[in-house]
């Protein structure tokens, strides 16, 4: 069974250097029948102009996962990480028992894009932690490539939570199959283009919770790019 969050009904935020898409319930965005799925609770698509960004803010207690899609962001937070996350790299921090980090553009002319994922962890008051890795698209075309895990599995990056993120580049015509153990769910986010997943076309933007299924197969319309996530079954 395959529940579909259309790319035009995700809440919208915007203003002068942000253009930010809310997958759940995020900010001055909320709907309660949109708050996350499992220990997934956030999938915000953000764009940020040239030579802007998020000034310092704070976290506690919470997996965040940032993926640039396009351009570059600059980080810098209170753990002493400086550091700039380039397109196709991925950062993870644990933020634990609390961190403070800042975001920017750190172009003069073109546009930053990049996915920011929240899962919650198994644990609070965690030590707070820092990860970047670059997966390339040797390591993503044409399969699922295991970019976060519980246990670091394949060189995965850690994160604390029983959950899987997966990220595949598909080509046009081609397709990816991957299989779900009965006592879990899988939430896929179409990142770019446009695939069907069991015959069900979602294109960039869209998003689908697929539950009680032993397996689904994602084919490329168009060459597209996909973010699966693995998750506990709380039902």
């Amino acid at each position: 069974m395959l529940f579909i969050r259309r790319n035009y009904e995700r809440g919208h935020t915007q203003n002068s250097w942000l253009n930010s898409h809310h997958t759940f319930s995020f900010g001055e965005y909320y709907d309660p029948k949109f708050m996350g799925v499992s220990h997934l609770k956030v999938i915000n698509d953000d764009i940020v102009e040239a030579g802007m960004g998020f000034p310092t803010h704070s976290h506690q207690n919470m997996e965040i996962i940032s993926y640039v899609l396009e351009g570059a962001l600059e980080h810098k937070d209170s753990m002493g990480n400086v550091s700039t996350i380039h397109e196709g790299e991925v950062q993870c921090m644990s933020a634990g028992t609390g961190i403070t980090h800042s975001e920017y553009n750190p172009s003069q002319t073109k546009l930053a894009r990049f996915l920011q994922v929240w899962i919650t962890p198994n644990k609070k008051q965690l030590m707070p932690n820092y990860q970047q890795k670059m997966y390339t698209c040797e390591q993503k075309q044409g399969c699922l490539c295991l970019i976060a895990s519980p246990d670091g599995q394949d060189g995965s990056m850690l994160i604390h939570q029983n959950a899987k993120l997966l990220n595949a580049l598909i080509d046009e015509g081609e397709s990816v199959s991957y299989s779900i153990d009965t006592r879990r769910l899988v939430y896929a986010h179409i990142a770019t283009g446009q695939i069907q997943i069991n015959n069900i076309v979602l294109s960039e933007g869209d998003g689908a919770t697929i539950r009680d299924e032993s397996q689904i197969t994602l084919m490329a319309e168009q060459q597209s790019e996909v973010l699966l996530f693995d998750l506990q079954d709380k039902h």
